[in-house]
């Protein structure tokens, strides 16, 4: 039989339950917690605001993922980089004239550049990056009233909210998920800009039809002669290739395709041009650096004859001085041979 366990006496349980209340009360050290201090870029730059939409696609008021849209976009970033373009009117070009057109333009442009090299000029490869292509007429005449009309660059300057030099009062413009605030090509703020504009424009009333350009990257006479004489030639100062020099270009298809082209003009450094101006900027002679021999042959003319129409005053001063002192001395001597005379 197990043995029994007694509940311990009164006296021992009053001494169990006083140990029990006594507690060993510990003290621990405690940091106290130092926020530490900003950054310098934290104190120069406030962080940007929340944007409501990609960056690499801000709103814009015609819809984007329309083809036109994307026309638009660049028909108008053409307008802008390209400072030399020729207008052309095509009628019914079939896709083998086409070809054949575009060959022949870039076997004449390729030996402008060979000319060039060989007449110790810097190496400058235009022939790659002078392009043809077709455009739509509608959508290219309103990229041209957007990249005339609209300068937001002239508009007053926009606060950054991020600039600590802006101040708190000040009214901050706030990018909505409309964008009414943007500037880029395809914004509300271009559209209404040039909303009254349709028939402003110098080159308006050439835009109509199928139309094609033809765009160079450079002002080069050399390359726009070469070009001229390929697909618009009159001579003698554009003449056609001989058959001997260059038959393929006497092909029938080709032949065929220049007789649906049609030269408008050209826009020139932002200036429109006729047809005689485009034949006129092809004509220069020597290109840009002929262009240029000519105005310093002007200046120096100019300042030839300044210099001899000074030079002649002064010279005409000085005969009229030295004639009357002439004279004078002739009449001296003559009164002292008379006084001699006389004695």
């Amino acid at each position: 039989m197990p043995p029994r366990i007694h509940p311990p006496s009164k006296a021992i349980a009053s001494i169990l339950k006083k140990r029990r209340h006594v507690r060993s009360q510990r003290q621990y050290a405690t940091a106290a917690a130092i926020t530490p201090a900003a950054s310098h870029e934290q104190m120069t730059k406030s962080p940007p605001p929340i944007a409501r939409y990609p960056p690499t696609q801000p709103p814009s008021y015609k819809p984007p993922e329309f083809r036109k849209s994307q026309l638009l976009r660049q028909y108008a970033s053409l307008l802008r980089s390209t400072p030399l373009m020729l207008l052309f009117q095509h009628n019914n070009l079939k896709a083998n004239e086409w070809v054949g057109i575009r060959r022949e333009l870039s076997a004449a442009l390729q030996k402008v550049d060979a000319a060039r090299v060989a007449s110790v000029h810097p190496p400058e490869p235009l022939a790659d990056a002078i392009k043809m292509q077709i455009i739509q007429t509608g959508i290219f005449a309103a990229a041209l009233r957007v990249v005339e009309f609209y300068k937001p660059e002239s508009q007053s300057p926009t606060l950054d909210p991020t600039n600590p030099s802006t101040p708190s009062s000040a009214a901050v413009p706030v990018f909505t998920q409309s964008g009414d605030q943007l500037t880029h090509t395809l914004s509300k703020a271009a559209h209404e800009a040039v909303a009254d504009t349709r028939t402003a424009h110098a080159l308006a009333p050439l835009l109509s039809g199928p139309l094609c350009l033809l765009t160079f990257p450079n002002v080069s006479p050399q390359h726009m002669k070469a070009a001229l004489s390929i697909l618009s030639p009159s001579p003698p100062r554009f003449p056609a290739p001989t058959r001997r020099a260059n038959p393929g270009w006497h092909d029938a298809a080709i032949q065929s395709g220049l007789q649906k082209l049609l030269l408008l003009g050209a826009r020139v450094e932002g200036k429109v041009f006729d047809i005689e101006g485009a034949k006129w900027v092809g004509s220069i002679d020597g290109g840009l650096d002929g262009l240029r021999a000519q105005l310093v042959a002007m200046l120096q003319g100019i300042g030839g004859g300044v210099t001899n129409t000074l030079e002649s005053a002064g010279r005409s001063i000085y005969f009229t001085v030295e004639g009357r002192r002439t004279m004078l001395e002739d009449e001296q001597k003559e009164a002292s041979r008379e006084t001699a005379k006389q004695e």
